[in-house]
């Protein structure tokens, strides 16, 4: 297995996470974790930035029930990771119900990632059984991360991993993923042209992944020219400004749009108002996308993945609450496949809920991305999720 992220210390990494095995003797046990993966998960590894490790909660011991389950945000400026945070509300009530969990708790630090270490040592000192989080670092909240292993806390994240061995990280290939959408331009523009990259959060994990992808596949299509390079910070209004701003200062044509955000629908609006040619949009479908799309069925051209809130939280949870129940995790981060979604299937993606203005709308997958069974190939006890059943899980026209 290739390994990323230029080194990032292994062997003191493996050391920090109480694993008293040599490096090579790690490497080994990892690729053997792996390798019996079944093969759409096996693939989510090739490639990946991630540093791959064991699973660092070998000799870990639950809190006892009830616990209280504490989940950390980054940021909650936008209607996706409100989103998140609803739908895993919505899960751990679920738990709360059954006397699982005593409570659910939820900080958030709006893109301060001191505040973010401040508000995860207080969930520490508070006694946490778990905690969850969207880190707003991949690096800055390795200290705090530490710390609550120490304290015999998990740490599992989502949307982006953090390099501390000690986290368990819930997390997707961002690196295939911009570099699928870029590669998608590519082959959709075989001349070559130009293509404006808007990215999401400055500085976020995430968008470093995805441009390292992107870059790559660049270095693939040389008829490919980057005309401008601006952060919508993943929020529409913002999103919207910056591409009106590029239109109006950059009279060249604009042939694609490399975002990899829940933004395409205001990119498109941004190009109509403009008065230009709408050109092809690479990012996550959304509702308010694919309600733009039934109105506009010329205006909207896509191609992308769902990178859908509601199975973020619901893949967060089910790992938090299975390791909670004492399974353990093999590798330090879990791969979950992201959905492709391509212009063709806009249709099948469609709910008559979604409108252009439905932007707290998104898609659910017909059938749940990774299955009971796929998960359970990522734990060396497992059992099935607690509290957990897809066929219970809000569509996306739900109240």
């Amino acid at each position: 297995m290739k390994r990323f992220l230029g080194g990032l210390m292994a062997a003191t990494m493996l050391v920090s996470a109480a694993q008293l095995v040599s490096a090579e003797q790690a490497d080994e046990a990892v690729d053997a974790a792996i390798a019996a993966l079944p093969e759409v998960l096996k693939a989510q590894y090739e490639g990946a930035p991630q540093v791959i490790l064991a699973g660092p909660l070998t000799d870990f011991t639950p809190a006892a029930k009830p616990y209280r389950w504490c989940h950390s945000e980054s940021y909650q400026g936008n209607p996706w990771r409100v989103s998140v945070t609803n739908e895993l509300r919505r899960l751990v009530d679920g738990l709360i119900a059954e006397g699982v969990v005593s409570e659910f708790e939820v900080s958030d630090s709006n893109g301060d990632v001191g505040q973010q270490i401040n508000q995860i040592r207080a969930f520490i000192d508070k006694g946490c059984g778990i905690i969850t989080s969207i880190p707003g670092s991949a690096t800055g909240l390795d200290e705090a991360v530490d710390a609550a292993f120490a304290a015999g806390i998990p740490f599992v994240t989502a949307a982006g991993s953090v390099t501390s061995a000690n986290a368990v990280n819930v997390d997707s290939n961002y690196t295939r993923w911009g570099y699928e959408m870029m590669a998608a331009i590519g082959k959709a523009l075989p001349e070559g042209g130009n293509v404006l990259i808007v990215e999401g959060i400055a500085g976020h994990p995430i968008v470093a992944q995805e441009r390292a992808g992107a870059d790559a596949a660049l270095a693939e299509y040389p008829g490919l020219k980057v005309s401008r390079v601006v952060n919508g910070d993943w929020t529409a209004n913002v999103t919207k400004t910056v591409v009106l701003q590029t239109l109006a200062t950059n009279p060249a044509p604009i042939d694609a749009v490399w975002s990899a955000g829940s933004e395409s629908r205001v990119i498109a609006e941004a190009f109509a108002e403009a008065g230009r040619p709408l050109p092809l949009i690479t990012g996550s479908i959304t509702g308010d996308a694919l309600g733009y799309w039934k109105e506009n069925p010329e205006g909207y051209r896509f191609e992308g993945h769902a990178v859908l809130p509601h199975w973020t939280a619901q893949t967060l949870f089910r790992v938090g609450a299975r390791i909670m129940d004492g399974q353990k995790p093999t590798v330090n981060t879990i791969m979950i496949p992201l959905p492709p979604v391509h212009e063709a299937d806009l249709a099948n993606w469609y709910q008559p809920c979604m409108t252009p203005d439905a932007v707290s709308v998104f898609p659910v997958p017909p059938v749940d991305p990774i299955a009971e069974e796929a998960l359970d190939a990522y734990f060396s006890n497992p059992a099935a999720s607690p509290g957990w059943d897809y066929a219970a899980a809000p569509g996306a026209c739900a109240d």
